[in-house]
C-alpha cells in the first residue's frame, strides 16, 4: 500500500502486517499493467461459501484502506438463505450487540490472497477477513478460528501440514433456459437443473473414460495452475460422473485458502464449457460412490523442523508416540467432530459399509476403509493420518480446525491409541453418526469444541445445522410419496 493509501480502516485497526502491505503495493501494480477493471471481493461464510462482492477499479484503493461492508445477517443463515436467528432484535438472539439488526461487517482484504481470475476478462480476486465496524474481530468468522487454533498449536511447539483430495461429480448440464421452477425462496430453495452423466462408472483411473472430458480437464489445468493452486492430479474416479482431484500438502493455513479458492474455480470454470461441477457428496444417479475429501495431516516442529509423526528407527510401530496421541484425539471426537467434517444431511449418506467411506469409529494401517488410515512409518517422510470421513463440500477452516483441536487434545493428555483394525467393516466400533441431527447432538455434548472455540460459536453452528436438518424432516420426499402414495 502506498503511504497516500494509508489511514483507513485498516491502517487504524492495525490489521495488516508489513508483508500484507507489500502485497498491496504489487497487487497495485498488476491491476495497472494488466488492466483489471474488476476485483472481487469475498470473504468464506459458515458453510465454506465464498459471498461479497466485485469493486470497480476506480474504487479498489479505497477498497483496500478500509474494506467493504456486508450485512452481517449473512454469518445467520442456513443454507437455503432462511435466517435462522431473530436479525432484529438487539443482540440477534447471540448475545452479540453489533449483529443486531443486520448490521454491517466489514470485509478486510488479504492482498496476500490476490489473484488473477483466467477464466473471467480483466478480472482480479482477493480473499478477505472479518471484522465489525469498531475493528473488533468477528467471532464467527472461520478462517480466523482456524488462524487462532493454529496460533494455539504453534505455542506448543509445532505447525500443521495438511493435504487435500477432492472428489467431486461433473454432469454434462442441460441447456435449457433457467426455469422458473429452480426459483426458490429462503427456506425452500428451488429445483436444481436438469443435468446428464458424462462417464459410465465402474472406470476407475480408466485412462480413455478421462480423455472423453479432455475439454474439461484441459480447462482445469489451465485454471488452476493459472491460480497458484498446487494442483497434483486431476483423475477418473470409480463412480459414473466422478472425478477427483489432489494438491500438494502445504501450511494447514494455506491449504484451507487453496481448497475454497479451487472448489469456487472448478464449479466455475465447468459451468462454461455446459458442464455442472459439484462437490455435493452423494448426488441422485451416484449411488454406486460417493465422494469424500480425505484430509493428510501431520505435524513438525516449529523450532526445528522435525517430523512429529514419523517414528524412530527401529520403532516397529507406524507412528511416533506424539502421532500415537493425536490419532487416538481424532478418535475419541471423531462423533463430534463429523459436525464439521460431513456438514451437510446429504454427507452421512455416504457413510455406507464396503464402500471406501468410513461408518465407524477406527483406525487402519494402510486400511482404505478405516476412518483413519496411518501411512508411512520409520523412515518416512510421508508419514501421516488420512482422515476419510470427511466430505468435499467441508468448510475448510473448520474441517481443519476441528483435526487440529482433537488431535491436539490427545496430545496434551496423552491418550492411549487403542488398537488397530483389520476389519473396518466387521469389527464393534462406536458408529459414526448416522445423521446431521446426531452429529450435531454429539457435537453439543463434547465440551472440548466449545473450549477451543468459545461455546457461542458451538451454539450459533449448531443452531444453523439443525435448522438445515429440521427442514430435512418436514420435508416429503420423492421416496415418501414413491414408497406410499399407491399402496395406502
Amino acid at each position: 500500500m502506498l503511504a497516500k493509501d494509508r489511514g483507513g480502516f485498516v491502517d487504524r485497526h492495525d490489521l495488516w502486517t508489513d508483508a500484507q502491505y507489500a502485497a498491496s503495493a504489487q497487487m497495485r501494480r498488476v491491476i495497472d499493467e494488466i488492466g483489471l477493471e474488476m476485483i472481487r471481493f469475498a470473504f468464506v461464510d459458515q458453510h465454506g461459501l465464498l459471498r461479497g462482492k466485485t469493486v470497480t477499479r476506480s474504487n479498489v484503493a479505497a477498497a483496500m484502506r478500509s474494506g467493504i461492508t456486508a450485512p452481517s445477517s449473512l454469518l445467520l443463515k442456513d443454507t437455503s438463505g432462511k435466517s435462522v436467528f431473530p436479525v432484529f432484535t438487539p443482540d440477534a438472539g447471540l448475545g452479540v450487540r453489533q449483529l443486531a439488526g443486520a448490521g454491517d461487517i466489514v470485509l478486510v482484504p488479504d492482498p496476500t490472497t490476490f489473484r488473477v481470475l483466467p477464466w473471467a476478462e480483466r478480472t482480479g480476486w482477493v480473499l478477505c477477513d472479518l471484522r465489525f465496524p469498531d475493528g473488533s474481530e468477528v467471532a464467527f468468522s472461520t478462517r480466523d478460528l482456524l488462524r487462532r487454533q493454529l496460533g494455539r498449536l504453534e505455542l506448543a511447539g509445532y505447525r500443521m501440514t495438511v493435504g487435500a483430495e477432492l472428489e467431486l461429480h461433473v454432469f454434462r448440464s442441460d441447456a435449457a433456459p433457467f426455469a422458473a421452477s429452480r426459483v426458490g425462496r429462503p427456506g425452500a430453495p428451488g429445483l436444481p437443473g436438469t443435468v446428464h452423466p458424462t462417464t459410465p462408472g465402474a472406470q476407475l483411473l480408466h485412462e480413455e473414460a478421462l480423455d472423453g472430458l479432455d475439454d474439461l480437464v484441459q480447462a482445469l489445468y489451465r485454471g488452476l495452475t493459472a491460480l497458484d493452486l498446487p494442483l497434483r492430479t486431476l483423475e477418473l474416479e470409480f463412480g459414473p460422473s466422478q472425478l477427483e482431484l489432489t494438491m500438494d500438502a502445504a501450511d494447514a493455513a494455506v491449504t484451507a485458502d487453496a481448497v475454497v479458492l479451487c472448489r469456487s474455480a472448478v464449479r466455475q470454470i465447468a459451468r462454461r464449457l455446459g458442464y455442472e461441477a459439484t462437490f455435493m457428496s452423494r448426488p441422485q444417479g451416484a449411488e454406486t460412490a460417493s465422494t469424500g475429501w480425505h484430509l493428510h495431516q501431520s505435524l513438525t516442529s516449529a523450532v526445528t523442523g522435525e517430523l512429529s509423526f514419523v517414528p524412530p528407527n527401529g520403532d516397529a510401530g507406524p507412528l511416533s508416540v506424539n502421532g500415537k496421541h493425536y490419532l487416538e484425539g481424532l478418535l475419541t471426537h471423531a462423533r463430534a467432530a463429523a459436525g464439521f467434517s460431513t456438514p451437510t444431511v446429504n454427507g452421512f449418506k455416504r457413510y455406507q459399509p464396503y464402500s471406501l467411506a468410513p461408518d465407524r469409529v477406527a483406525w487402519g494401517i494402510d486400511n482404505k476403509g478405516a476412518m483413519v488410515r496411518v501411512v508411512g512409518g520409520a523412515g518416512d517422510p510421508a508419514t501421516r493420518l488420512e482422515n476419510r470421513s470427511g466430505e468435499p463440500s467441508a468448510n475448510p477452516y473448520l474441517y481443519i480446525a476441528s483435526q487440529l483441536v482433537s488431535g491436539l487434545d490427545g496430545m496434551e493428555r496423552k491418550l492411549e491409541l487403542r488398537a488397530p483394525t483389520s476389519n473396518p467393516y466387521e469389527n464393534d466400533a462406536e458408529r459414526l453418526p448416522r445423521s446431521l441431527g446426531e452429529a450435531v447432538d454429539a457435537l453439543e455434548a463434547d465440551p472440548l469444541f466449545a473450549r477451543a472455540f468459545g461455546r457461542d460459536v458451538i451454539d450459533w453452528y449448531a443452531a444453523i445445522k439443525r435448522s438445515e436438518f429440521d427442514r430435512y424432516l418436514t420435508h416429503v420426499s420423492d421416496w415418501e410419496q414413491r414408497e406410499y402414495l399407491g399402496m395406502f
